[in-house]
């Protein structure tokens, strides 16, 4: 097969014309800070979700932060997986908590319940459950012998039918890779009204929104009003998210479906197609990324070979605890056998069939040469 001119990226958006007409609108429009259409895209999100409440943030990390933040939790020990992004190890220690981090299950690459059980202390006080790659963390298998409070990171899984249910809150991702991507964002779920109402105003210095200020005041003439003067009571941050990128999500949600249906195309195919030698990962509803497994002699060496051809490929992830900065003091027998096998194969809603057929051929074409 002729190797391609351009490269093929493991991961990409896409947006068009109806993402630069929305970003054109809010523009023009002088909202380009936290106004309509944040308060629109939180409305719709947290119905396509089921939730009761949404909090749109500048990234899922600054969400997580926020959460720990509203519920006082600080000074304690967090338990979160292995194989994850460095957001759940590093958002504890940024609040002066231990990041207990623990094993993983070899099919999901989920978190472990037993090595979960095994790991509590007097002083856990929050679990971060990761549905790694899409695929729903065993929440409620933890559930069984631990009732504190428990985050999903819902950042891979936007949107798996019933993610974000089974923990105390979800932080979900828009960055930019992500299937619903705006450059970079979160959103905070929940049906807890108190934690809520802590967090609207923590995302903005302990202050309400200025377009909150506007919309909610109404003079005895009907014209649209605005209240200048406020209150600040609790300490605060800066992590709203703004309507240019909130413009973005809300056609991106309109996308959602039929872009998480060729990621499951792209899944089905491989699965289908690729060598026998090549393990398959758990079926995820979002496909986030395509976690392979390969023998671990061949992992670096297929990266190079597919790299060659103008394939990119991935590794998700390298071991948290392999990072000097959350060293533990243990052994992690699956996830030290496992990551060393990841290779994540390009997925994303614009690849064509021939694309994916192109990084079937050159996968299964190395392995006939070399098995």
């Amino acid at each position: 097969m002729k190797i391609r001119d351009t490269v093929l990226p493991v991961l990409r958006p896409y947006g068009g014309k109806e993402e630069v007409e929305a970003l054109r609108d809010s523009i023009e429009s002088g909202w380009w800070g936290k106004g309509p259409k944040v308060a629109e895209f939180e409305k719709k999100f947290a119905k396509m979700v089921g939730a009761k409440y949404a909090v749109a943030v500048t990234s899922a990390t600054h969400g997580q932060d926020l959460v720990l933040k509203a519920m006082g939790i600080k000074d304690c020990d967090i338990i979160n997986p292995t194989i994850s992004f460095m957001t759940t190890a590093m958002v504890p220690l940024w609040n002066n908590c231990t990041s207990n981090i623990v094993d993983v299950d070899r099919h999901t690459l989920n978190l472990d319940p037993d090595d979960v059980k095994k790991s509590l202390k007097p002083n856990t006080k929050a679990i971060i459950a990761v549905n790694m790659a899409g695929v729903p963390a065993p929440i409620d298998e933890i559930r069984k012998f631990y009732d504190g409070f428990i985050i999903e990171d819902t950042a891979h899984s936007c949107y798996t039918p019933g993610a974000g249910m089974a923990g105390d809150v979800a932080v979900w991702s828009f960055q930019a890779v992500k299937t619903m991507p705006c450059g970079d964002g979160g959103m905070i779920t929940t049906d807890n009204k108190e934690l809520y109402e802590k967090l609207v105003p923590m995302t903005w210095l302990g202050i309400t929104s200025t377009y909150s200020r506007v919309a909610n005041n109404n003079n005895p003439e009907g014209r649209p009003g605005y209240s200048w003067d406020y209150e600040v009571n609790m300490v605060g941050y800066k992590a709203y998210m703004i309507d240019l990128s909130a413009s973005i999500c809300l056609e991106q949600m309109k996308k959602l479906p039929a872009y998480l249906e060729r990621r499951r195309h792209i899944q089905k195919r491989y699965n289908d197609e690729l060598h026998s030698i090549i393990g398959r990962p758990a079926h995820s509803e979002t496909v986030q990324y395509y976690c392979a497994r390969v023998p671990p002699e061949h992992r670096d060496n297929l990266i190079d070979y597919l790299s060659d051809k103008k394939i990119h490929t991935g590794v998700h992830f390298k071991p948290l605890h392999k990072h000097s900065i959350v060293k533990q003091n243990r052994e992690y027998p699956v996830a030290d056998t496992e990551w060393l096998k990841l290779i994540s194969f390009p997925v994303h809603p614009i690849m064509t069939d021939d694309d994916i057929s192109y990084v079937v051929y050159w996968v299964n074409k190395y392995f006939e040469e070399k098995i």
